[in-house]
């Protein structure tokens, strides 16, 4: 399956979808990957409460990744320490195959909130080249402590300027 055979779509994120977001976020090597997870990723109760306050929150915009009717992931642009940032999730089923560049590029269609930031742990090669494939530039690192990992590790920060 690639992005050119299957019908890639965005819909806004509803608290039904956030059953199956949870499940996507328990895997062992998508939570490494994404490194900054909240605390407990696997409290079920704690993450239905956030996204649910989050999905009400007007500065949010969470998106449903679809693939032929089929949720795929999510994406979201949320403001932190008054900047614009960008975060996405895709399930591991789909990783490789251009969803989330397709999916990304979608999404800043209708999010035009600009400069826009990406944060990317550094040995995520795949989320990078996402952000590069989208017109992003590797601005900066930083250092942050990755729950998933349990440790402090850099991180590179991305921005999209236009």
């Amino acid at each position: 399956m690639d992005d050119h055979t299957h019908k890639i779509e965005l819909r806004p994120t509803t608290v039904a979808d956030l059953d199956i977001l949870f499940q996507f976020q328990l895997d062992q090597e998508a939570r490494h990957l994404a490194a900054f997870t909240s605390q407990d990723s696997t409290n079920k109760e704690a993450y239905l409460a956030k996204y649910t306050r989050l999905l009400n929150d007007p500065t949010v915009n969470n998106q449903t990744i679809m693939i032929d009717s089929v949720i795929a992931g999510s994406i979201a642009k949320f403001i932190m320490e008054g900047d614009t940032e960008l975060t996405y999730w895709i399930d591991k089923e789909f990783w490789g195959k251009g969803i989330a560049t397709t999916a990304l590029k979608n999404f800043l269609t209708i999010e035009t909130a600009r400069p826009i930031f990406g944060r990317v742990a550094f040995d995520n090669l795949g989320s990078q080249k996402v952000l590069e494939n989208c017109g992003f530039t590797k601005i900066g690192t930083d250092k942050g402590f990755a729950n998933a990992r349990q440790a402090e590790i850099e991180e590179f920060i991305f921005r999209l300027e236009h």
